[in-house]
Formats: structure tokens, C-alpha cells, sequence
């Protein structure tokens, strides 16, 4: 993807790159709020369904037409919101004492493919072409769709949809701003809030130029790139499984998310005074 962009764009990869996920994000934050609603009316499996296969629509559009490819990632960001869906389906069917493990489970298991899956592209490509790669990734994404369809039941029950007692799907549910102003409305859900911001904030400006900075400007290799993102992902699985129960019992919530921040700020600090590959 990296050295599509960089061909795509040339002169203006950081530019078309920030743009992208720019839009990509604006579509998310704006359609959040209506898919999560409509979930709670029409159940979670059709929109894990949907942001599935919205999300992953655009890899095969990599070889066919790079203009078209970035085009339908920045599109698809009113769709790829696939983690709110998930962490309502965890909701779902676990209790308020599970759920906390159960989070960590879902983020470990997404950092399992962050630690093979750039370590595969990076093989497949150097030794067979970028084309299998894109192949590939195509046919496990219409894997996933089918697993989805076969195999994943229903979360939500009958009986907890807003619409079994007939009640009207309100807009004012799917609107994003009517959502900020209600969470100014409780104290405790305000500072949460302000908190996951403020934490996303640099957390995303760093994720979406990082790797084309190791790329374009450091020199990363496609190799050193697979195996950073490798270590990363290790780390990140022990962190949510082993540490993260073992934090919150002995630290409890709040040092827990303390000692997550200032861990944060040492990495970005570190990234950003970084200039040499090692």
C-alpha cells in the first residue's frame, strides 16, 4: 500500500495520505452514530456483515486502478467502524465482569494480525510479486464475509431490539452532534470522553503517517517495516491479555489507564525525536 501511494502521488504522498485518512475518519465519526443505532433495531450481524465487507472492498482495487483504490478507502470509512459493532456484540453476551477480558481478547486478537500478517505480505511479496499478495488478501477477506454469514449467530436478542414494542427509529439517535451534546450530560461519561479524544488524537495522526515515514524518509525496507509491525503486535497481545488483568487488579481502572498515557507519551516522544533507523 505504501509504495502505491508513494507511486500514486509522488510530489504530495504525506498530503494525499493525510486526506485520505482525513476522510476516511469524517465519514466514520459521521456514520457511527446511525450504524450503532440501527444495530440495536436490526441486530449486529448484518453490520459486522456490512462494515466487513465495506472495509475490505477496496483491496482488490490496489492492482486494478490505484485511483479508485485510494478513492473507495477514503468511501469506505462511512462504513469501517467494524470495532464499535464488535465491542456491542461483546456487550451482548457477556456479563459486566467478563467484559472487561473480553475487550482485551478482541484488541490481542487484532494484534495477532498485525504480527503475521505484514511478515506474510512482506515474504509473498519479495519472493513472488505484490499481485499474490493482493490475491490473497482478497480471498481471506471474502473468507471472513462467509464465515460471518455461516458460522457468527445473532447477538441481540428479539427481545432487547428498540423496535420490538414498536417504537419509532428516531434520527436524532443517528445524528454525531446530538451524540457529543448528550455526552456533555453526565460528568463521568464528559471526562471519559475527553480522555479516549485526547488519547486518539496524536494517537491517530502518528498511525497514519508512521509507516510511510519509516518508508520514505528513514528507509525502512517492506522486511524491517513487517518485523517492527511484528514486534509491535507481540507486545501488544501481552499487554492485553497477561498485563492488562493483572494492572487492573492491582492498580485498578484509572492507574491502569495512567500508566497506559504516560507509556504513550514516552512512545510518540521517542518517534518523534527519532531519526536514525536503529
Amino acid at each position: 500500500m505504501l509504495t502505491v501511494l508513494h507511486e500514486t502521488f509522488p510530489q504530495h504522498t504525506f498530503l494525499m495520505n493525510g486526506l485520505i485518512q482525513g476522510v476516511k475518519g469524517l465519514l466514520s465519526f459521521m456514520s457511527a452514530p446511525l450504524i450503532g443505532a440501527l444495530s440495536d433495531v436490526w441486530g449486529r450481524r448484518s453490520f459486522l456483515l456490512i462494515t466487513v465487507f465495506f472495509t475490505c472492498a477496496p483491496i482488490p482495487l490496489m492492482r486494478l486502478s490505484p485511483w479508485w483504490y485510494f478513492a473507495m478507502i477514503s468511501m469506505s470509512g462511512a462504513f469501517s467502524v467494524t470495532f464499535s459493532v464488535i465491542f456491542a456484540y461483546v456487550a451482548d453476551v457477556t456479563d459486566e465482569r467478563e467484559r472487561s477480558t473480553a475487550y482485551g481478547l478482541v484488541s490481542a486478537t487484532f494484534a495477532a494480525s498485525l504480527v503475521t500478517s505484514p511478515a506474510i505480505g512482506a515474504y509473498l511479496s519479495a519472493w513472488y510479486g505484490d499481485n499474490l499478495v493482493v490475491l490473497l488478501a482478497t480471498l481471506i477477506s471474502l473468507a471472513d464475509i462467509c464465515f460471518i454469514l455461516l458460522a457468527v449467530p445473532e447477538s441481540l436478542p428479539d427481545k432487547m431490539r428498540l423496535n420490538t414494542w414498536g417504537a419509532p427509529f428516531s434520527w436524532e439517535q443517528a445524528d454525531p452532534f446530538a451524540s457529543l451534546r448528550k455526552v456533555g450530560q453526565d460528568s463521568t461519561v464528559l471526562l471519559i470522553c475527553i480522555t479516549v479524544f485526547l488519547s486518539y488524537l496524536p494517537e491517530a495522526g502518528q498511525y497514519s503517517s508512521f509507516f510511510l515515514y519509516l518508508r520514505q524518509v528513514i528507509n525502512f525496507s517492506s522486511t524491517t517495516i513487517a518485523v517492527f509491525i511484528g514486534v509491535v503486535g507481540i507486545l501488544s497481545i501481552v499487554a492485553q491479555t497477561l498485563f492488562l488483568t493483572l494492572l487492573m487488579r492491582y492498580l485498578g481502572n484509572k492507574n491502569t489507564v495512567l500508566l497506559g498515557l504516560g507509556f504513550q507519551i514516552l512512545q510518540l516522544a521517542w518517534y518523534g525525536f527519532g531519526s536514525e533507523p536503529w
